[in-house]
């Protein structure tokens, strides 16, 4: 087979063309579909016909062209992320997850950033031109968009958003139940004035994690907090705190803010700008448990959102949804996590089980599934 392997390797070099499988078919003596079916994951072969077939190709320096193999196979082995570029900075580390899932299923990630979440009709009319096998969108989707997904019997899964209107396959993490949390650990400890940095006006997680914190302070009977806009970045959390002194007339007990990054914001514009001594006079929050929040000089009180798990939720959502035959038949799964509360040194706690009764969350409790 070398000697074989060696002139036919001349030739292709002189033709000046890529190597193929029939060239390894010809080197290995066996027909092109038995070449195709050793480079097809559960495909039936013996184990004589693929050492000679493996043997050739390796001689050859032939690699398998996968957009060749997407026309016999009729799927591309490719998944489309659908990520809002202002999304926060555990975004990253949810790619890093779902890369990592995804290959372990044969599968790529295509990644499609979105100026805004509503910004996805533009994006929309270029995943369809990369004939993906299915869609993982981390960004607002309306009713019309969903009836397209359908339309062409395209494999989706809703990440950290959900759509009243429809029913879709989802992974989220319960964001509503995360404010309430957060609210109700405040006011255990005596909190009473609050103020809120909202998140990006058009985010699905913002607004949820906003209104379970509103919510939970009218259960209370807890005055309505102060609610700030913000971009979710860091210059928000030093405006909005000023923004929040100015309309109280006053330092509030505590601000929650819409994401980790304008809670370090905010912190650093309180302690170093503004001499306030946090958390004695002001607990600050945030939300998501990104890398930064850990550091030593900001040690934060947030949530962390299980994201492994819910990486992995999502690919093993997806990945059935592709293999099943009757897509459009199969009834939509919602699978919902709970956030995480880290306690951090930025506010001021009562240990857990002083917490407020009713807070309807489980401080520490394992991921939820419905």
């Amino acid at each position: 087979m070398e000697t074989t392997a060696i002139a036919h390797k001349a030739l292709i070099a002189r033709e000046a063309r890529r190597v193929t499988s029939y060239d390894v078919a010809l080197v290995a003596g066996v027909s092109q579909s038995a070449v195709s079916r050793c480079f097809q994951q559960g495909a039936s072969v013996s184990e004589a016909t693929l050492a000679r077939v493996m043997k050739a190709a390796a001689l050859l320096d032939y690699i398998p062209n996968a957009a060749a193999r997407s026309l016999i196979t009729r799927r591309s082995n490719i998944v489309a992320v659908l990520i809002a570029s202002q999304a926060n900075l555990h975004y990253p580390e949810l790619l890093g997850e779902l890369s990592q899932q995804m290959g372990a299923r044969g599968k790529r990630v295509l990644l499609f950033t979105l100026p805004r979440e509503t910004d996805v009709d533009r994006v929309l009319s270029e995943v369809w031109q990369y004939q993906v096998d299915g869609v993982i969108a981390a960004a607002r989707l309306t009713a019309d968009h969903i009836a397209e997904f359908e339309r062409r019997q395209m494999p989706l899964v809703l990440f950290n958003r959900t759509l009243r209107e429809s029913a879709v396959n989802t992974v989220t993490c319960d964001h509503r139940e995360a404010g309430r949390m957060l609210v109700s650990r405040l006011a255990a400890a005596g909190h009473r004035r609050f103020g809120i940095i909202a998140g990006i006006e058009d985010s699905t997680v913002a607004n949820e994690r906003r209104r379970g914190a509103c919510e939970r302070l009218a259960e209370l009977g807890l005055p309505p907090p102060v609610v700030v806009p913000g971009q979710s970045d860091y210059p928000s959390g030093a405006a909005g705190l000023r923004a929040l002194i100015s309309a109280m007339g006053a330092v509030p007990d505590a601000i929650i803010c819409g994401s980790d990054v304008m809670a370090i914001g905010c912190l650093d514009c309180a302690r170093h700008e503004l001499g306030i001594d946090v958390p004695r006079q002001l607990s600050v929050a945030g939300f998501d448990a990104v890398e930064p929040s850990n550091w030593l000089s900001y040690n934060l009180t947030t949530l962390r959102q299980p994201m492994p798990k819910m990486a992995m939720a999502a690919a093993e959502l997806l990945c059935a949804v592709i293999d099943r035959s009757d897509n459009a038949a199969a009834t939509p799964d919602r699978r919902v996590f709970s956030a995480q509360f880290i306690e951090g040194a930025t506010a001021r706690l009562e240990p857990v089980f002083s917490a407020v009764k009713g807070s309807g969350a489980g401080l520490s409790a394992p991921v939820a599934i419905m």
